[in-house]
């Protein structure tokens, strides 16, 4: 297995499921998103293993990525323009905000 930076993960997911994704939609693939971050919680929550949260994790990745194709975002520049430079809101790298 080779590393992936996230524009080329983008592409990927596009080349094997781009066809399916847009004929679904947005919303539906949307639904399909916030299904496997439940799938993450739970498994998270009743402590399933690492394995289970590393699929669960690579899944919801791939819904995510699957949603910023059909939504047309390149997901790693809004990425890098928001997060790039450290905390968006204090500008540090780690970030200084008082704990919420």
């Amino acid at each position: 297995m080779r590393a992936m930076d996230i524009r080329s993960a983008q592409k990927h997911l596009d080349k094997v499921y781009g066809d399916r994704d847009r004929v679904r939609g947005v919303s539906k693939t949307l639904a399909w998103l916030v299904s496997e971050v439940g799938e993450l919680a739970e498994a998270i929550v009743q402590n399933l293993g690492d394995e289970r949260l590393r699929e669960e994790a690579a899944d919801v990745a791939a819904w995510l990525l699957s949603l910023c194709n059909i939504a047309s975002i390149d997901l790693e520049a809004a990425f890098l323009e928001k997060y790039g430079s450290g905390c968006p809101r204090c500008g540090s790298k780690p970030c200084a905000c008082p704990m919420v």
